[in-house]
């Protein structure tokens, strides 16, 4: 180490405080214990955690009709949801009802952000063409984007790959009163890993369970987590990657790499299988929605996130004491 980064000079009191040298003013103090430093801290420490999270509660995810909701701890068949259900409901009544579920989801978010004491955490996967963006865009139209950050997870970077995998997810997790979006999550490296083969068989199949402690961790932590499957089926992406080749105002959201990655649908849907049965458990389960049809997906996500919200029950804090009374002077 140079003497320019690894010598502290005299009179420079170092950050944390570890130091015997003297202080700013000449006087020698006595180094102090890393714990003494965080008891220190005890009552500023104590103050970041929310009254809300006393006695923490496990908020129901409320999917709406038409969403499969996946069995905690049982085996999931992907085949048997049919991709072109709609629930019965009638298109123009669903494009309508939309847009009341949207204003929910908005007067619901700015209680969540002035609360300021837990989060929500809305998670995508599909497969490609599936509509993550589309559904994002649709149902979050309206929302603060001070209170909404949008993660898209893709190949990762070396310094990713230099950290165990969930490294560079938990980093996203949405803080306290915001909603957070995983636009693809930690689910890939159950996904692309497995059907790709880079890495053992044995290292993507630990994966499950220390995803199912991450979730709970999130959980726990005054997070909810609501995890949406948009589930199409082989016909409706050969449609979609057709569309985008014809369209010149769409032709960069193609890439020749989906033809390849389209030889392994049986791979990937096997894959999505055991993921969604695996990892569907009390605190986050997994939500198969029947995306083929836009219209349908887009309103029984926006309801789900809607009803969800309105559980969490966030409430405005309550304003200091006297304001009612105050007078704003000329």
């Amino acid at each position: 180490m140079s003497k320019k980064h690894g010598k502290h000079h005299r009179g420079h009191k170092r950050p944390d405080d570890m130091t015997g040298e003297a202080d700013l003013h000449g006087s020698p103090r006595p180094p102090r214990p890393s714990t003494a430093r965080w008891a220190g801290s005890a009552d500023t420490i104590a103050g970041t955690i929310p009254v809300a999270l006393d006695g923490h509660r496990q908020i129901p995810i409320l999917a709406a009709p038409g969403i499969v909701t996946v069995e905690p701890g049982a085996a999931f068949d992907l085949s048997a949801v049919e991709a072109d259900a709609d629930g019965g409901l009638d298109k123009a009544w669903a494009k309508e009802a939309l847009a009341g579920e949207r204003a929910r989801i908005v007067a619901l978010q700015e209680r969540l952000y002035a609360e300021r004491a837990r989060s929500l955490l809305l998670v995508f996967q599909a497969i490609d063409t599936g509509g993550k963006d589309g559904t994002i865009r649709s149902v979050l139209q309206g929302v603060n984007p001070q209170g909404c950050t949008v993660a898209s997870f893709k190949v990762p970077s070396s310094e990713e790959l230099d950290h165990d995998f969930l490294w560079r997810y938990h980093a996203r997790v949405p803080g306290r009163g915001m909603i957070g979006v995983f636009n693809r999550s930690h689910y890939e490296d159950v996904l692309v890993v497995r059907v790709k083969g880079l890495v053992p068989d044995a290292v993507w199949q630990s994966r499950y369970g220390r995803i199912n402690d991450f979730e709970r961790l999130l959980t726990e932590s005054g997070t909810t987590v609501i995890k949406f499957f948009l589930h199409i089926s082989r016909a409706e992406q050969k449609k979609r990657l057709e569309a985008r080749i014809a369209d010149p105002e769409k032709r960069w959201k193609f890439d020749p790499a989906d033809l390849v990655e389209r030889k392994s649908w049986d791979a990937y849907q096997q894959a999505f299988a055991d993921a969604l049965g695996r990892c569907s458990t009390p605190h986050a389960p997994w939500l198969v929605v029947p995306a083929n049809h836009k219209w349908f997906r887009n309103y029984v996500i926006a309801r789900t996130v809607a009803d969800t919200l309105e559980a969490m029950d966030p409430r405005f804090p309550e304003a200091s004491k006297g304001i009612a009374d105050l007078t704003v002077p000329d």
